[in-house]
C-alpha cells in the first residue's frame, strides 16, 4: 500500500501519477496495477455493465488482480445473450468475484407502487431503482470503483480522468481505458479471443437493459440506440 491515498476528501489536493498514454494498453496496465496497490481489496470495486470494454476491462483487469471483485447491476431486464456471456465469464475467468446485484424490488413490486413499465412512463425514475441505488449499496465501504469509459464513446464522456472525483457516490471513479477507441477495443478483443455478446454483430455497440436498447441508428453515436426517442443519453451513473 502507498502512503498517501487517493480519497474523495484528497482529491482536489492529489498529486496524481502520470501514465504512458503509448504503450499497447494506452496506460489502462498501468492505471489498473496503481489501483489495485492503492486500495485493499474491500476499498474497489469493478462495476461492469459486459458490454465489449468490459470484456477487456476484465481481462486487464485479470492481469493485475485474479480474484478482483466485480459486481454486475443485474437490473431483471437484460438481454438473454447478456446472462449467457456472464456464464462464460465466470468460466475463462474462475477467480473473479462476480457478484449480480440485485435492486431491492423486484419487477413485479416496482409495477405495484409505480405502474407497469416503468422505463417508459419514467426511464429516470426505473434507473434510479435498478441501477443508482443498487451501485450505490455495492459500494457502501468502498473507497474507489472501476468503469469502462472512453473518452470517444460520447460528448458527456469526452472529459473523463483516469481518476475521477464522483459527486454523485462520493467516491474516486477509476477509468483506465480513457484513450481506447472503438478500434483499439475490438483489435484486443480479437487478439486476445475474448468471449463478448453477439449483440455486438448485430447493430448494438451500446447493451443496456433489453426494453431501452435497440440497434444504434447514428453511425457517429455509438449510444443512439439507448433510450430511443426520450431525449435520455444515460442511466445516471455516470452524470
Amino acid at each position: 500500500m502507498v502512503e498517501s491515498k487517493l480519497t474523495f476528501s484528497s482529491y482536489d489536493h492529489y498529486s496524481f501519477p502520470s501514465f504512458d498514454e503509448e504503450n499497447e494498453t494506452k496506460g489502462a496496465l498501468d492505471a489498473l496495477r496503481w489501483s489495485y496497490e492503492q486500495y485493499d481489496e474491500n476499498e474497489i470495486v469493478y462495476a461492469c455493465s459486459f458490454g465489449i470494454e468490459g470484456m477487456v476491462m476484465i481481462d486487464l483487469i485479470s492481469k493485475v488482480k485474479p480474484d478482483a471483485k466485480v459486481v454486475f447491476l443485474d437490473t431483471g431486464l437484460h438481454f438473454k445473450e447478456t446472462y449467457e456471456l456472464i456464464d462464460k465469464v465466470k468460466e475463462r475467468y474462475p477467480q473473479l468475484q462476480i457478484e449480480l446485484k440485485k435492486p431491492s424490488l423486484t419487477l413485479e413490486e416496482q409495477a405495484e407502487q409505480h405502474g407497469d413499465e416503468l422505463w417508459k412512463t419514467a426511464p429516470n425514475k426505473c434507473c434510479e431503482i435498478r441501477k443508482i441505488i443498487p451501485l450505490r449499496e455495492a459500494l457502501s465501504g468502498a473507497t474507489a470503483w472501476i468503469s469502462g469509459l472512453r473518452r470517444e464513446q460520447s460528448e458527456t464522456r469526452k472529459n473523463t480522468q483516469y481518476f475521477n472525483k464522483d459527486n454523485k457516490f462520493e467516491s474516486i471513479k477509476v477509468c483506465p481505458l480513457i484513450h481506447w477507441t472503438w478500434k483499439d477495443v475490438w483489435r484486443y478483443t480479437h487478439k486476445n479471443d475474448l468471449p463478448y455478446n453477439v449483440l455486438h454483430d448485430n447493430g448494438y455497440p451500446s447493451i443496456g437493459c433489453a426494453p431501452c436498447t435497440s440497434p444504434a441508428f447514428n453511425a457517429e453515436d455509438m449510444r443512439s440506440g439507448r433510450w430511443t426517442g426520450t431525449g435520455k443519453t444515460e442511466c445516471g451513473l455516470h452524470q
